[in-house]
């Protein structure tokens, strides 16, 4: 097996026989479009807990448990949904992913009941992760010369949709309440899929492999690709900071600066900026600067949560919200310089890496919202902040161990 550092930085070979042909530029706009969207139904219950609960007759302890159905279905989905990308034919895959998610919505929309309610989240995160087979796909379609640019792209989409997904519900529920967000939503689902359904080529995998084949070969496939196993875990690493970061920035926005909702949103809106930086990302990764741009991502990461203590001692609204788009970018960085790597890993196995690296991933994250709150109990902000500009470093000194010497 070779190397991050030498994957990074080997020259792109030939184009896939199946990638010569150059796709519609408004194809890969759908296709970001679409992974925003599926990815963007995670996080739209979140901040509507306070009018689902007593409308569901949901006690106020159990309350935070919306959240929590549709994060363990999207996880499931990863792991369990995702990896058949190896094995289904990718467009039949994501319009059953689609077609499904949109039905959850409007079961989710009308639910009168806490038990419906829960298992139309358990759903709509489940096969939300329809988001995880498209930039993989995406990827495919381009010669691995501009494959870091194409990643790029489409997952500014879907760091766009997730950035965006809290202020948008909280709009739309303060103007028409919160069933209309699904509603709307479930619109989308159906709009997009009809784009795909029109737009997007069929793709069908190498197969030879069973379901039962694929899920049992995950943890060789793990345990046999050195640079999968790191860079899934640098990911988890940063996306539980990125975690960190909006979990306890709306009670740290409300508690010193004396934010409402509305405030929150339109600062959560400021640091979806921080999806600029997919784009410029893939390009960097595509000439051949991914390791130093890693370095980078890291150290600005670890920086930006020690700055933004300053900030939030001094008052300084505009300047922490600088830092959260600095610090979003990181996060960008260091996702799409990953996942250009892992593409470069045979494409028979590309559903099945994208599957374990998002699991991984995903992981890191839901530690990170665990620590945000407990951390942010314990001692505010600044704990909040060093804790994750800790980890931070962590990551970057594990990752200064590729290159270590190797004896000869």
């Amino acid at each position: 097996m070779t190397t991050d550092a030498q994957d990074a930085a080997r020259p792109a070979p030939a184009p896939d026989a199946a990638a010569v042909s150059a796709p519609s530029r408004w194809l890969f706009t759908v296709l970001a479009v679409a992974t925003g969207a599926l990815a963007a139904n995670l996080y739209y219950a979140q901040p509507l807990i306070a009018l689902i609960g007593p409308e569901l007759h949901i006690p106020p302890e159990l309350a935070g448990t919306l959240v929590s159905v549709t994060q363990i279905g999207y996880g499931l989905g990863l792991f369990f949904l995702v990896s058949l990308a190896d094995l289904v034919e990718s467009k039949r895959q994501v319009m059953i992913m689609l077609g499904i998610t949109a039905l959850a919505l409007v079961t989710a929309a009308t639910a009168n009941n806490v038990v419906l309610f829960f298992a139309a989240s358990l759903v709509i995160g489940l096969c939300s992760t329809g988001a995880q087979v498209l930039v993989p796909f995406a990827a495919h379609l381009v010669p691995e010369a501009r494959r870091g640019r194409t990643v790029g792209n489409v997952m500014a989409g879907l760091l766009t949709g997730i950035l965006l997904a809290r202020p948008l519900s909280l709009f739309v529920s303060s103007a028409v309440g919160w069933r209309p967000v699904f509603w709307i939503s479930a619109a989308a689902m159906v709009v997009i899929g009809v784009l795909l359904a029109s737009l997007m080529p069929r793709h069908r995998p190498k197969g030879g492999m069973s379901y039962a084949g694929i899920l049992s070969s995950m943890a060789a496939l793990m345990r046999d690709t050195p640079v999968l196993r790191r860079r899934a875990l640098y990911q988890a690493m940063i996306f539980a900071t990125f975690n960190m970061l909006w979990t306890a920035a709306p009670l740290m926005l409300a508690d010193r600066f004396g934010l409402d909702q509305k405030g929150i949103a339109i600062f959560a809106l400021a640091g979806a900026g921080g999806a600029l930086a997919a784009p410029l990302a893939g390009r960097l990764a595509d000439r051949g600067l991914a390791q130093l741009c890693t370095g980078l991502a890291m150290v600005v990461l670890a920086i930006g949560f020690l700055l933004s203590c300053w900030g939030v001692a001094a008052g300084a609204l505009v300047g922490v919200a600088v830092l959260a788009v600095l610090i979003d970018a990181a996060v960008q960085f260091n996702q799409i310089i990953s996942q250009r790597i892992l593409f470069l890993l045979p494409g028979e196995s590309r559903g099945r890496v994208n599957a374990l690296y998002m699991t991984t991933s995903f992981f890191g994250g839901a530690v990170g919202s665990t620590l945000a709150t407990a951390t942010y109990h314990a001692g505010g902000w600044t704990a909040t902040a060093g804790t994750a500009a800790g980890i931070s470093i962590v990551c970057l000194m594990f990752f200064l161990t590729e290159f270590r010497r190797k004896p000869a």
